[in-house]
C-alpha cells in the first residue's frame, strides 16, 4: 500500500487490555444503538504524537487506567486496516477517511476493578464495561471490525 492509499485511513492505536486472569476489557459505546456491541479501547493518533503516547492517552481517556497500573506486553508488528461500511463513509471523521489503520498493543492491567473509571474524562466513550475471554472478542464487535479482532486475538495468543 502506498502513502496515498495509507492517507485514506485514520491513524489509530488499539489496545487489548487484559487483567491478571487473562480476560480482555471491553466497553459498550455510549453511541451504540444496537446495545449488544462491545469494543476494546482504541482511538486516533494526534498529529506529531508517537504511538506509545497515543496508546497511554487513549487508555486513560476511555478507561481511566493510569501508567502505574499498566504493563505493556507487546505490539503487533504491522498496522491492521479496516474499511467503514458504505453507509458510514463520508459521515465519520469529517468524511476524510474511508476507514482506520490501527497499531495494536497488548497491555496488562495490574490495578483493581475500582481503578477503572469510564468517566475519568469529560467526554466518556463507554457506558458500561466488563472482562471477557479473548476468544469471545470477535463475536462482540461490530461485524466490519470482526476480522481485525480475530487477527489481534491470534497475534497475541502466545502472550496471554
Amino acid at each position: 500500500m502506498n502513502e496515498t492509499d495509507r492517507a485514506k485511513y485514520r491513524p489509530c492505536v488499539g489496545v487489548m487490555l487484559v487483567n491478571t486472569e487473562g480476560h480482555a476489557f471491553v466497553g459498550q459505546r455510549i453511541d451504540n444503538k444496537e446495545g449488544d456491541r462491545w469494543q476494546m479501547p482504541q482511538g486516533g493518533v494526534d498529529p506529531g504524537e508517537d504511538l506509545d503516547t497515543a496508546m497511554l492517552r487513549e487508555l486513560a481517556e476511555e478507561t481511566g487506567a493510569t501508567p502505574e497500573h499498566l504493563e505493556t506486553l507487546g505490539r503487533l508488528p504491522d498496522e491492521l486496516f479496516y474499511d467503514l461500511p458504505a453507509d458510514l463513509q463520508g459521515k465519520l471523521w469529517g468524511g476524510r477517511y474511508v476507514g482506520q489503520r490501527q497499531m495494536w498493543y497488548l497491555v496488562r492491567f495490574t490495578g483493581s476493578d475500582s481503578d477503572i473509571d469510564l468517566e475519568a474524562y469529560k467526554h466518556p466513550e463507554f457506558s458500561a464495561w466488563k472482562w471477557v475471554e479473548p476468544d469471545l472478542l470477535p463475536e462482540l464487535i461490530v461485524p466490519f471490525k470482526r476480522e481485525i479482532y480475530c487477527t489481534v486475538v491470534e497475534g497475541f495468543r502466545n502472550l496471554l
